[in-house]
């Protein structure tokens, strides 16, 4: 018992970005990897700095930073979320449907929309709780079936939005800050304080730590899987939403790959597949050097099959350096 209950206290004691020269401190490696990226592509890549181009990269990284958030905490409990790519399918879809075929109230069709995740979330958090199934099973089987209930939803078929409210919600701006930036600005500003704020936040930290201190500590580890998956498929959800807003179509094929781009984003900014590491900032860096990869790329007029070889390099390479760092503190076990 009191091993877990001063895993606790120093996980309590971990800052997230309370200060410049913390964050800087805490994220310099891959801060480092930022700069050199940007002053690369600042370079040789035309027009990579102009206004036009830095808004369409942020609202191009805003759905997979808001994906980024939900798998972050999944892979802090040593877990996994592969469900988010179908879910951006499905909710766009039923969201879309909501307005066109029931009629529903803008608000009520966004919600609906929601929904679907949150309960899709759930049922990936209480199947991992109570089963013991790795959550990569899990939600790989519930990828499949997102996916093939988007298809089924839409027949096949892509399917208007004839609301232009609702095409406004990825659309519109917020003064010069497409509204898409602004949503993903304010979730990773809840992130922090979920994080670093709250005693919620804490137990994330220590069950992903350590399991079995963790339980022993009194955590209620089956509350904290399910809301943590339960959270990664509402920001799925929501980010479906958006995105269909944005293409004014909720779409089937829509979200392919997305997993890939957040996981990624996740362990480049320095969350452990080991579990019980996690900085928001770090994550929402990790966000912005995958975008910057996709649009300098396509600056440079490399070939957009390219973006797929570096981003899984990307991934072992970073994957790699964390099992370095915790060589010899590997934790096994969910």
């Amino acid at each position: 018992m009191k091993n877990g209950i001063d895993l606790l206290d120093r996980v309590g004691e971990v800052p997230v970005a309370g200060s410049v020269s913390k964050f800087i401190k805490q994220n310099l490696g891959i801060l480092i990897g930022f700069a050199t990226l940007l002053v690369f592509l600042s370079i040789f890549a035309d027009n990579f700095l102009s206004w036009a181009n830095m808004v369409n990269l942020m609202r191009s990284v805003s759905t997979n930073a808001i994906l980024a958030i939900g798998v972050m905490l999944s892979i802090m409990l040593a877990g996994i979320d592969l469900t988010c790519g179908a879910l951006v399918a499905l909710s766009g879809v039923v969201a879309v449907l909501s307005l066109n075929n029931f009629g529903l109230p803008l608000p009520l069709a966004i919600v609906t929309g929601v929904i679907i995740g949150v309960v899709v979330g759930l049922l990936n958090g209480l199947v991992i709780a109570y089963t013991g199934i790795h959550p990569f099973v899990v939600t790989l089987a519930m990828q499949s079936i997102c996916r093939g209930a988007a298809y089924l939803a839409a027949g096949g078929q892509p399917v208007t939005a004839r609301n232009t409210a609702f095409t406004a919600l990825g659309n519109g701006y917020l003064g010069p800050i497409p509204l898409p930036v602004v949503y993903m600005i304010v979730l990773f500003f809840l992130l922090y304080l979920l994080l670093n704020k709250t005693r919620l936040g804490r137990h994330i930290y220590a069950l992903g730590g350590n399991p079995t201190a963790a339980k022993y500590s009194g955590i209620n580890v089956v509350k904290v899987k399910v809301f943590v998956w339960a959270v990664s498929g509402l920001l799925s959800a929501f980010a479906g939403v958006v995105l269909a807003s944005r293409m004014s179509s909720g779409q089937p094929t829509a979200g392919v790959g997305y997993e890939t781009d957040a996981i990624a984003a996740a362990v480049i900014g320095g969350t452990s597949m080991y579990g019980g590491v996690g900085r928001a900032g770090g994550v929402f860096i990790g966000v912005l050097i995958i975008g910057m990869i996709s649009n300098g790329l396509n600056l440079l007029h490399v070939n957009s099959f390219w973006q797929y070889v570096i981003k899984g390099i990307i991934i072992i390479v970073a994957v790699y350096f964390d099992m370095r760092k915790n060589k010899g503190n590997v934790r096994t076990g969910f």
